[in-house]
């Protein structure tokens, strides 16, 4: 081995930091945002549990949808840079979009118009944003550059650096107990979003280049592969032999599948207008790309792998982002987030840095652990790292649903069986996410490097309207309804009779409701509040709701579900990954 190849080997070049200082409080924004939007739906804006999380699967699953417009604007006309760029500034409006809604939060319609706009802003901009900056982590180094999983590994430190932070601070801000605090954290989330485009606007034509110096992202991808790539004449013979007639009707085949299910789902089975476009989607766009006549054997086979194990990585992530909704529910009511020796209550949005936290002290730990097997001839494919990944989130729903099987009613558990869920989850996404971002890159053609990310996040976009979906199955405690007008009556506790009138329940002789339909904002005494919260006796109905056959009366059925599904997807794909490595065709 000569000095230089040992050099590369060991060194990352410093574009890596710059993505991951940029990225880091990108992912600031969008998680600080994040960490309070369900609490913002339910407690300012007055929300049902059910519909926030509707609401919260359904942003989530946008914003991983606009990368397909972002990722072939990128490839065909605009570059990742000035992509990049765009999409942080449109971002930040529609944070501070989510401020001003905060601000008004009073004027429920003002509000409510202004939140919606904000999400707007902030999924277009994430199109633009995500898939860019993740194909520039690939382009720093060469296709056949062993280190490209600890630099994804690397950058995905620099997501959840930002990640970490950002719960604590826009926490800190805005999840005080005071409806109107909301709008701080929103603004900070904004200011997040602003630092991260100043930082790569300043250092972007200093760092981002490739191993042999030439600037990285300032010309379309499709270009530059024509430009640079051995297989450019070959692509170039194949287009120019594809008549217009011939793309027409590729563009007009896929362009029908997509309206017929879209009406299948939505008119057929009921599906929300936002599940069934994306849902549609996520056939149709990667049938286009694999359409292509362009493509040779090998390259179409590489992207059947990806399209392959995209369809895994939904479950994984419909069970990882509960954090943002039934997690984040479980950790509000069913948490004893109580500090006795500092006499201080947690705030709810402070686990979602829990999964952060870990990343940050973990993956240099699975950076090391990949180095080392692979200098041992033993790090496994990204096939089997992303089954493992899979099971491990299995585990994680395993360990907590022990925490929460016979559990009385109105008993809150440990924080350390959520704090466990995420750890276990962490171990998990560092088998699956860096690694599945990596192999996109190592898989996709360079013509489709952005617009493949792209369909990989389109995964994400399912999974996370999925994930809005699943929520909605989470188990709602019940109290008396006899005891709270008693308490209403004494504690200045104010029912909304409209509000919970369809949903009343005759029990025992007892007429019951939903807790999640109480409303305790006149209660001044914040003690007196939790006392009424916590003691008044909790019961379950039995009305189950159920899942394709699988009943869902409490919470252990709840997280159960999730380790029957993950687990399931984790054998299957275990098993099917030595056929994948045959279509990846030697890389790994």
């Amino acid at each position: 081995m000569t000095e230089g190849t040992e050099t590369i080997s060991k060194r990352h070049p410093k574009g890596i930091y710059l993505l991951f200082a940029t990225e880091m409080w990108e992912r600031f924004s969008y998680y600080g945002m994040r960490a309070l939007f369900v609490l913002y739906m339910t407690k300012a804006l007055l929300f049902d549990k059910a519909d926030g999380a509707r609401i919260y699967g359904s942003y989530t699953g946008l914003v991983y949808l606009t990368p397909l417009i972002g990722g072939y604007i990128a490839d065909r006309y605009w570059g990742n840079r000035r992509s990049i760029i765009v999409g942080g500034l449109l971002m930040a409006v529609g944070q501070f979009l989510m401020f001003l809604s905060g601000h008004y939060y009073e004027s429920i319609d003002l509000a409510k118009m202004l939140m919606f706009t904000g999400l707007g802003f902030l999924i277009f901009g994430n199109g633009f944003f995500k898939p860019n900056i993740s194909t520039m982590v690939g382009q720093l180094y060469k296709p056949d550059d062993v280190r490209k999983d600890s630099a994804y590994t690397i950058f995905y430190m620099g997501v959840n650096t930002g990640s970490f932070l950002a719960p604590i601070i826009c926490g800190f801000l805005g999840d005080t107990g005071h409806p109107a605090d909301f709008r701080w954290g929103f603004l900070a989330a904004c200011i997040g979003m602003l630092l991260g485009v100043t930082i790569f606007v300043l250092f972007k034509d200093k760092y981002l280049q490739t191993p042999a110096g030439e600037a990285i992202g300032v010309i379309p991808n499709s270009l530059d592969e024509k430009r640079n790539n051995a297989e450019a004449e070959q692509t170039q013979r194949s287009e120019q032999s594809q008549t217009k007639q011939s793309k027409l009707k590729i563009s007009l085949i896929w362009g029908l599948v997509w309206i017929v299910l879209f009406a299948l789902l939505h008119f057929v089975i009921d599906m929300d207008i936002i599940g069934a476009f994306i849902f549609s989607m996520t056939v149709a766009a990667p049938g286009f790309i694999i359409s292509d006549p362009s493509l040779t054997r090998i390259e179409r086979s590489r992207i059947w792998v990806i399209y392959i194990i995209a369809f895994f990585v939904i479950f994984f992530w419909a069970a990882f982002e509960q954090a943002g909704a039934s997690l984040t529910y479980f950790a509000e009511e069913q948490t004893n987030r109580n500090l006795s020796l500092f006499d201080w209550t947690i705030p709810t949005s402070y686990f979602q840095s829990v999964n952060a936290a870990s990343i940050i002290i973990f993956a240099p730990v699975f950076v090391a652990l990949w180095a080392k097997l692979g200098r041992k001839g033993k790090e496994p494919a990204s096939p089997y790292k992303q089954s493992i990944g899979l099971f491990l989130l299995a585990v994680g729903y395993l360990v907590i649903a022990f925490g929460v099987k016979g559990l009385a009613p109105g008993i809150k558990v440990s924080m350390l069986w959520l704090v466990g869920l995420y750890v276990i989850h962490t171990f998990g996404e560092l088998c699956l996410s860096p690694i599945g971002l990596s192999m996109v890159n190592k898989l996709s053609p360079v013509r489709f490097a952005s617009l493949l990310m792209a369909i990989w996040y389109l995964s994400m976009a399912a999974s996370n309207v999925f994930a809005g979906t699943l929520s909605s199955y989470y188990p709602q405690p019940i109290i008396e309804l006899a005891k709270v007008q008693d308490a209403a009556e004494s504690n200045s506790l104010t029912l909304l009779p409209d509000e919970y009138e369809e949903s009343v329940f005759e029990q025992d002789g007892l007429k019951v409701i939903p807790f999640d339909k109480i409303i305790f904002s006149k209660i001044k005494d914040t003690d007196m509040k939790a006392r009424v919260q916590q003691n008044l006796e909790i019961q379950q109905i039995e009305n189950p709701k159920t899942f394709f056959g699988y009943r869902i009366s409490n919470l252990y059925d709840f997280f159960m579900l999730f380790v029957f599904m993950a687990g399931a997807a984790s054998v299957i794909l275990f098993f099917l990954s030595k056929t994948l490595l045959k279509m990846m065709h030697g890389l790994k």
